[in-house]
């Protein structure tokens, strides 16, 4: 027994002992080793960045591709336009900055937009890139609708009541005239209004808010229309088929006053001339 105890001792003996690992080249130390290289590397690069080299140097990398897909063929050369009516073609090329043979690849598409919309007829825009040398402009022009006048001034607006700036206002002319602060907000509709009797609209001059609640229309020959702050609809209906029937705008009126409802309210302008009619040509 005590023979048997001593050889496993002996042979416990000869055994090699298992090689102790030092802390420093463990799994957890190689993990947090790594943490700290990555940490450096980052910090560097923010720092690379933050110096303007990794910025400077992706600019540059940048240019130079974008001119070899210059030399590869991908270049201006042609623009496309559509929807353009008012603008002038000089102004349109100004607001892109885009010049044919210019590399394709460096036009900005979202400044060049910015600064197309910001054109006084320009109410939306798209710009497009058709690789490899075309660039597509669309655009839809705002509409006008009336001059507004305001504080003695007269203004262009168009159908969302957006004042039309820089334009000489002589060839808009025939125009409708509102007036009033609120008029331009307001002025679609109403003017929509008012052409739903067509005979009587091509008798408008202008149109005024009165008090931010309801409109007068004037008439060609100084008539004053005094509509109702509600059912200016109904009417200004009214008032047409009066005219239909009695011809009432041919009369010495100054005033037609339609604010109570049902009744016509007609004020004849002292001294004014019944207007007269032209003798009918000899054939």
């Amino acid at each position: 027994m005590t023979a048997t105890k001593s050889n496993r001792r002996a042979k416990k003996r000869g055994q090699p002992r298992k090689r102790v690992v030092p802390i420093w080249r463990g799994r957890a130390a190689a993990v947090v080793l790594g943490l700290i290289v990555l940490g450096a590397a980052a910090g560097g690069a923010r720092y690379l960045w933050q110096s303007g080299w990794l910025g400077g140097q992706a600019a540059e990398l940048r240019r130079q591709v974008i001119a070899l897909t210059g030399e590869l063929g991908f270049r201006v050369d042609e623009i496309i336009v559509t929807g353009r009516r008012e603008t002038s073609q000089a102004d349109l090329l100004r607001a892109v900055r885009l010049a044919r043979g210019a590399p394709i690849l460096a036009f900005d598409l979202d400044r060049a937009l910015k600064r197309l919309e910001r054109l006084p007829w320009v109410r939306r825009a798209v710009v497009e890139r058709m690789l490899p040398d075309t660039v597509i402009l669309s655009i839809e022009e705002r509409r006008p609708l009336a001059l507004w006048q305001d504080k003695g001034r007269f203004r262009l607006i168009d159908r969302d009541g957006e004042v039309i700036g820089g334009q000489a206002l002589e060839r808009f002319s025939g125009l409708p005239v509102v007036v009033g602060p609120d008029a331009p907000a307001l002025a679609m509709e109403f003017l929509a209004m008012l052409q739903s009797q067509p005979k009587l609209m091509s008798r408008v001059e202008a149109a005024v808010r009165v008090g931010k609640r309801r409109w007068n229309v004037r008439l060609k020959g100084g008539i004053d229309v005094r509509l109702p702050a509600a059912g200016a609809r109904k009417a200004w209906a009214r008032l047409a088929e009066y005219e239909r029937k009695h011809k009432i705008l041919e009369r010495n009126v100054r005033v037609l006053d339609l604010r109570l409802p049902g009744r016509l309210i007609v004020r004849e302008e002292p001294g004014r001339k019944k207007p007269e009619k032209k003798p009918d040509r000899e054939t």
